[in-house]
């Protein structure tokens, strides 16, 4: 392919997954057209759909493509790229890659053999990852520890009930320990001028000036 060809052809390669997500969900090009229109993109007509699926249509605008993947109720990198579908993709003219490392230079998961800069792209987005690693690790040591709470208030058995105990402290020991590294990595991206995504909401009081060691005593 002719690097005069890239263009023509990686568009068609959206509107072919365009075209086979749109039939998956079975919504048809005026349906389509439809939810552009009330997500505020009404220039997006069913005219625009069937010349884009066609090949008749031979570009599409950023704001189309993501409005698009949202009506579809897809990731639109997926529509970018042929995950599971195709080994490779030409991810640039003449640059033929793996398409899951397409995938990743484009979410920046490509490995690093080093740190990325300080105040790097790249870096940027390792911080946001960390972070919701570190949610998705207070969310669980606390949801195990609430868990073990309410077995223990609900069995009648004295062992049992001291065992479910004891093991709900220790749960709750490492939830507050999770609780206390996120809350300063939440700082530390504040210093750094990065605003943090807002916590959900059973995390909410690890932006307090105190993390309680039991967030849920005195229910």
């Amino acid at each position: 392919m002719t690097h005069d060809q890239w263009p023509t052809a990686f568009t068609g390669r959206i509107a072919q997954r365009l075209r086979d997500s749109r039939k998956a969900v079975g919504l048809t090009m005026a349906e389509v057209a439809q939810g552009c229109a009330d997500r505020g993109l009404p220039e997006f007509t069913e005219h625009s759909m069937k010349n884009l699926e066609s090949g008749r249509k031979t570009s599409i605008t950023i704001a189309d493509f993501f409005v698009l993947a949202d009506v579809l109720g897809v990731p639109p990198v997926t529509l970018l790229f042929p995950l599971g579908t195709s080994a490779t993709v030409e991810v640039l003219p003449g640059r033929e890659v793996s398409t899951w490392d397409a995938v990743a230079w484009f979410t920046g998961e490509t490995p690093l053999d080093e740190a990325a800069p300080e105040g790097s792209a790249r870096d940027t987005l390792d911080a946001f990852r960390h972070h919701g690693d570190l949610v998705a690790a207070a969310t669980s040591s606390y949801a195990l520890a609430r868990e073990r709470r309410r077995a223990a208030s609900t069995t009648l058995d004295r062992a049992r009930r001291a065992t479910l105990l004891q093991r709900a402290e220790g749960y709750e020991e490492h939830a507050f320990e999770d609780a206390q590294e996120l809350r300063a990595f939440r700082g530390r991206m504040r210093e750094r001028g990065l605003t943090p995504p807002a916590l959900p909401d059973e995390l909410a009081f690890v932006d307090q000036p105190e993390i309680p060691n039991h967030p849920e005593d005195g229910e």
